[in-house]
């Protein structure tokens, strides 16, 4: 690799670095509250940031928790989980032709996508910048093991998530990524009705189902030509 390439990769992971701060503060102050939640299910301290560094996922963490906490089974659990992330499904297929190598180093790259990182790292033509992936990833990372931590080892500080309204940042979260997506009347159109969809079946469909249903809402988006939001 030529030194120009080099410097372009480190610039543009740098680039990555400095955009991510804003969802990386958030990541820390929602991974405080899944820290206190999982503490008040029951779960030990250890198990709740190991769960964090090695999930690193917070739509499924506490729909796991959530489950595990009401009395489900640990494969109740992992199901709906497994579908929480099912977004990352069609993330990975867009993002797949960007990575280069064989198919075991391009699954290792795609370890580093999440919804902020993805969508940042969107080039908007169908091409995404990896560098840009990798340095948005990075710091996103370590304030969510580090709200973890700090979560789960804070006793009564932090017993009630609403006090300080913690609860409100996951949604605030994915409600940013939305709107910074909304370009045009097709991904306004697609916002709208997957949000309709979701609400719609959020009182009677299982954890995880409501985000997959409104994720297919997205096809429409990709049909009409536009950028799915």
């Amino acid at each position: 690799m030529s030194p120009t390439g080099d410097h372009d990769r480190a610039a543009s992971a740098r680039a990555g670095f400095r955009a991510a701060f804003p969802y990386a503060a958030v990541g820390l102050v929602l991974s405080m509250s899944f820290g206190i939640l999982a503490r008040d299910s029951g779960f030990s301290a250890e198990a709740t940031i190991v769960m964090s560094a090695i999930v690193f996922a917070g739509s499924a963490q506490f729909a796991a928790v959530s489950i595990l906490a009401s009395g489900g089974t640990a494969t109740a659990a992992v199901a709906a989980a497994a579908l929480m992330n099912s977004r990352f499904l069609p993330m990975g297929i867009a993002l797949g032709p960007s990575l280069p190598g064989r198919a075991p180093w391009r699954a290792a790259q795609g370890q580093a996508v999440v919804d902020a990182s993805w969508a940042m790292a969107n080039r908007g033509d169908g091409t995404f910048d990896r560098w840009f992936l990798f340095g948005s990833t990075a710091p996103q990372y370590v304030t969510w093991i580090v709200g973890t931590t700090v979560g789960a080892l804070g006793g009564d500080l932090f017993s009630d998530p609403s006090r300080f309204g913690l609860d409100a940042i996951y949604p605030t979260f994915f409600l940013a990524l939305m709107l910074a997506e909304v370009k045009d009347r097709t991904t306004l159109a697609v916002a709208l009705v997957g949000g309709l969809v979701a609400l719609s079946l959020v009182p009677a469909a299982p954890a995880g189902l409501p985000v997959l249903a409104a994720s297919l809402v997205a096809l429409w988006g990709l049909r009409r030509g536009g950028r799915p939001a």
